[in-house]
């Protein structure tokens, strides 16, 4: 009896341990259907805001000029990615994690992609056109990621049809070749950037160059001085935003152009500040030129200018020795406190109710810079290694580093790697021949990294390499060849190392876009007496005019620009003044761009002052009628050398 109580018992509790094991079960049950509801809810949110995102890009249509074709490329490559991702969106299966994973990360791109195309859209136009490297570099560095994300597409469970399959390989293809370096898109417009911020150059102050500038940027108008200043302001005013040298180059182009318009020429940095907790107008006064932030700890340099002892001192730190402000260079970097000025900043608070804001610690940001030291130091210390794939690692990485920032040109050169780069120049290894050479080109974009390349006698092996690298080895030995001869001693230096002769053999025979690199460098070398006589004898002429036939490849007033320096030497009228050539130049003012007719009409200038001939021949194919018409209708300096060649015109007749 005890027995069969006990056994009863047993199965009583069997039996409710079953009931509570069930229950549990049905728990389980439960919860997963609610985690597969969730996670499909947050499958259909990520693909849904994809969707939104792409729509609202393409909805945008005014880009900044410099970068337009760039920002309709990536919308279009984007919205290819729309029927993908409608097929997801009606997967209705529960999405596996791999999926997830895989849209949170296609998300982080797009949402790159559209800061990127907003910040084209609305950005300072001077700033877009003056950095457009870098701006280019952020291009490429979506393409990268979105391939990298697009590879790794989990096809399969996501169950996507071949016809989709399919659009996304071809767009993979089309983001790896996207990812290369482009052609210099405005060759003359690069040049006319370097121009006007160059100290040395005497054209800095040209007219003509500010006016063309101002046509090319779209900054015309006083509404479109007025828009750009409000961008300029945006610009200044997000921390770490800018280098000083680039705030102060952008400004300074900005009042050449409110000169044009005869608008008053201010200065953005030192307009009143409104604090906009407060509405306070913060005097311009206690604001540092280089932080834009009330100062704390003002101090004096050597010119006289006042700034914030941590900002003016991470500018020597830099390697100037300038004033940022007048662009001097100083006798001393000693630092003076300003205590004068300090005391009337703590008055004016005191008496203001105004709190200083406390100054911001990024420990975050000091870690940064010094992991980027320490990963600088390794690499140099790598380019002398004894393992070629050490040193090939080595300069790659360094190469991307140097393209990416100011600052990084500067930590690059600071930790010495100038000269071993220099040595890697002629070491028998074609890749990191490329590397090596591109990565100088990179570093000499910053001004003093130009002199120091020079100085460690590195033009004669690029020009080696110009002559007997590889493809792309050429071609970004010739970019080089242009940055470096924005001194003047480097251009005597690479004429009288026969650079000339290979970048018009790049002219003729090279790609699209080592005909660009070479044009440009040529046109800058041609701006020395001596390397016109050079190009001429090198047989410049018959590229250029090869030029002016191929309308396809887009360089004729860039070839045109060139041809008007040669003609002002002697064997260069005597090359370039044959009758079908007066031909095609009364064609240009005929019936050519605006730029064409400008340009076109200044050669034809040049040659008629020095030989009346050549008028006489320009009559002959009608040139008359059409210089009337530029009067009227052509741009500024058209109109002047229109006007000019039909005085010249007036008095061989006279004759």
């Amino acid at each position: 009896m005890v027995v069969m109580d006990l056994d009863e018992e047993a199965t009583r509790e069997g039996e409710n341990i079953e009931e509570v094991v069930n229950a549990e079960e049905s728990i389980d049950d439960e919860a997963i259907d609610i985690h597969e509801e969730e996670v499909g809810d947050v499958k259909d949110d990520l693909v849904g805001e994809i969707i939104t995102t792409i729509e609202f890009v393409d909805q945008i249509s005014d880009y900044r000029r410099t970068q337009q074709k760039e920002c309709f490329n990536l919308v279009r490559r984007l919205k290819i990615l729309i029927p993908f991702m409608d097929e997801i969106r009606g997967f209705e299966f529960p999405s596996p994690e791999s999926c997830m994973r895989f849209l949170n990360r296609l998300r982080k791109v797009i949402l790159a992609a559209r800061k990127l195309l907003e910040t084209c859209n609305n950005g300072s136009k001077i700033f877009l056109a003056l950095d457009s490297e870098l701006i280019m570099t952020r291009f490429h560095s979506i393409y990268e990621k979105l391939n990298r994300v697009l590879v790794k597409t989990p096809f399969d469970e996501l169950r996507i049809s071949d016809e989709v399959k399919d659009e996304v390989g071809s767009l993979c293809k089309q983001l790896k070749k996207a990812r290369r370096r482009t052609d210099t898109q405005d060759i003359e417009l690069a040049v006319d950037m370097m121009v006007m911020f160059s100290k040395t150059d005497p054209r800095n102050s040209d007219s003509a160059i500010i006016e063309r500038l101002a046509k090319k940027l779209e900054l015309q108008t006083i509404e479109d001085l007025k828009t750009e200043t409000i961008a300029i302001k945006a610009l200044v005013q997000e921390k770490g935003g800018l280098s000083v040298e680039t705030k102060q180059h952008i400004i300074e182009l900005l009042n050449k152009f409110k000169k044009l318009q005869g608008v008053e020429a201010t200065d953005v940095l030192y307009e009143p500040v409104i604090n906009k907790s407060t509405s306070l107008i913060l005097p311009h006064e206690f604001l540092c030129p280089i932080t834009l932030e009330i100062m704390q700890d003002p101090v004096i340099i050597a010119t006289g200018q006042t700034y914030e002892k941590e900002g003016i001192q991470k500018w020597f730190d830099a390697g100037h020795k300038t004033c940022p402000k007048t662009g001097q260079t100083l006798d001393h970097l000693s630092l003076a406190p300003n205590y004068a000025l300090k005391n009337i900043i703590l008055q004016w608070c005191e008496k203001n109710n105004f709190k200083i804001p406390e100054k911001e610690t990024s420990l975050h940001s000091e870690n940064d810079s010094e992991e980027q030291k320490d990963e600088v130091s390794l690499l140099v210390e790598a380019l002398s290694s004894s393992q070629l794939e050490e040193q090939r690692a080595s300069v790659k990485q360094m190469r991307l580093l140097a393209k990416e920032n100011p600052e990084n040109r500067v930590l690059i050169a600071n930790a010495g790697a100038i000269p071993l780069l220099v040595q890697l120049l002629s070491y028998p290894d074609s890749g990191i021949q490329e590397n090596a050479v591109t990565t100088l080109l990179n570093l000499s974009i910053d001004e003093t990294n130009k002199k120091l390349i020079s100085d460690e006698g590195a033009i004669p092996d690029i020009i080696e390499i110009l002559q007997n690298g590889t493809r792309e080895a050429r071609e970004n030995s010739a970019a080089a060849l242009f940055s470096l001869s924005m001194l003047d001693e480097n251009k005597v230096t690479i004429g009288l190392s026969d650079g000339i002769p290979p970048l018009v053999e790049l002219l003729q025979h090279g790609t699209s876009r080592g005909k660009k690199d070479a044009l440009t460098a040529l046109f800058n070398l041609s701006l020395n007496s001596a390397n016109k006589g050079r190009a001429i004898d090198a047989g410049i002429v018959q590229p250029l005019l090869q030029l002016l036939k191929d309308r396809n490849l887009g360089m004729i007033d860039e070839a045109l620009s060139i041809l008007l320096l040669l003609v002002s030497h002697p064997e260069g009228r005597q090359a370039i003044g044959q009758l079908s050539f007066i031909e095609t130049l009364v064609d240009f003012i005929r019936q050519g761009t605006p730029k064409n007719k400008e340009c076109a009409a200044s050669v034809l200038l040049e040659l008629g002052s020095n030989n009346s001939s050549f008028i006489l021949a320009a009559l002959q194919f009608g040139v008359y009628e059409y210089l009337v018409e530029i009067t009227s209708s052509g741009t500024n300096r058209a109109q002047r050398k229109a006007n000019a060649l039909i005085q010249l015109i007036s008095k061989s007749e006279q004759i």
